[in-house]
């Protein structure tokens, strides 16, 4: 049994963070049926075909769900969708802002008729203010957030190369709703939850924030470095691969200066003897750093660190993720099935004993519509109508 079995979630979504969550609750057992429009479905399915195909934005997101092709301005799409949220727990959202109060699926117009269901909106800025209107995808929250001012190097500002601003709202979107499942376990009422992805990732910059706290200067962007810890960050070895390394105290500068550079006069130079020195001169320490990784393979100066025991970690990329030895050790690969065929895929993170996680196929654009409508009493000659409309 998983937590989440007999849980009914209806998503009307698009992109990442609502699509996200929702994998996540499928992933906990839920039932999520996915309604999308006809024939071009979630646009995320043509953000490119890197998976045989297949987006891989969609190929992430979207496992373990039931895809309903329907035209939500169809005549009788409100019956329609009616019948289908007589058996939900849950609804969640990320339509553009107003689009779901005019279908008549605000949680004010719901819970007259669904006292106990759960909505959950995720938007851009949330359900009021000044800017709630205003259209938001991931760079653009990023930039607004403040997480592109503080990222990069001194001369240029960078975004993440993930969408971590969508991540974060399907994160607490995710959570959400998972508290109010539990708090209706105990009043037996529903909830309405706005998530903005302005706010989620507002609270991920609350150190950089408080950083600034009452008009003070702001992290400086320091690229892959720490802005104020050195030496802690990428160097290069002698074969040409970056390792990240991060001392964080005098007692690691010590081991550091005897173990890893094989320069032990090194960690009483008056250049180095604080961090506040080494940051000062990080440029001096930096060289002498690479000088002495120059003669040496990135295997040799991890062999070092590791005898130091000074934390590293290699600069991976994405091949070498797939292939990570720690998640082949841990059995953290399996496969699902999806319309291009068997694909690999990561279990959920989180390791429990009681319950083995959802992983079933990503659907294909109105999969399930038939199966769907037939659950709800429609029979043959219904459904062939609706789909000769193009409600399907």
């Amino acid at each position: 049994m998983r937590p989440l079995d007999g849980i009914t979630v209806v998503s009307l979504e698009h992109a990442i963070a609502a699509p996200f969550c929702s994998r996540q609750l499928a992933d906990l057992g839920a039932r999520v049926i996915k309604i999308e429009r006809p024939k071009v479905g979630d646009f995320a399915r043509g953000y490119d075909e890197r998976v045989d195909g297949m987006s891989s934005h969609f190929a992430w997101t979207n496992r373990s769900k039931e895809s309903l092709a329907l035209d939500l301005k169809h005549a009788e799409a409100p019956a329609i969708l009616q019948k289908i949220l007589d058996q939900a727990d849950v609804l969640i959202q990320n339509l553009a802002p107003g689009a779901a109060d005019r279908l008549g699926l605000s949680y004010e117009a719901l819970s007259q008729r669904y006292p106990g269901i759960i909505v959950c909106d995720i938007s851009g800025y949330g359900n009021d203010g000044p800017y709630r209107d205003k259209k938001a995808y991931d760079l653009l929250i990023q930039a607004e957030s403040g997480f592109v001012s503080i990222t990069g190097t001194p001369d240029t500002p960078s975004k993440a190369g993930c969408s971590i601003a969508d991540i974060a709202a399907g994160m607490y979107a995710y959570t959400n709703i998972l508290a109010a499942l539990l708090q209706r376990g105990k009043t037996g009422k529903g909830a309405h939850i706005d998530v903005s992805m302005l706010e989620s990732m507002a609270e991920w910059m609350s150190f950089p924030m408080y950083y600034a706290f009452d008009g003070a200067g702001p992290p400086p962007r320091a690229g892959a470095s720490h802005a104020t810890i050195f030496p802690y960050g990428p160097f290069t070895a002698g074969d040409g691969k970056t390792i990240i390394l991060g001392l964080q105290n005098e007692r690691e500068w010590e081991a550091f200066c005897r173990v890893v550079l094989e320069r032990p006069e090194l960690a009483k130079d008056e250049r180095f003897v604080a961090n506040s020195l080494r940051s000062q001169n990080r440029d001096e320490l930096r060289r002498l750093i690479i000088e002495s990784f120059s003669p040496l393979t990135i295997e040799q100066v991890v062999e070092r660190l590791e005898r130091a025991q000074i934390a590293n970690a290699r600069v991976n990329e994405m091949q070498d993720v797939w292939n990570h030895p720690q998640l082949k050790a841990r059995e953290r690969w399996t496969s699902v099935s999806s319309p291009v065929g068997v694909i690999p895929a990561l279990l959920p993170p989180g390791v429990s004993n009681a319950f083995e996680p959802r992983m079933d196929a990503i659907p294909a654009l109105g999969e399930h519509s038939e199966s769907i409508l037939r659950g709800l009493g429609y029979v043959s000659q219904d459904i062939e109508r609706l789909r000769a409309e193009g409600a399907l």
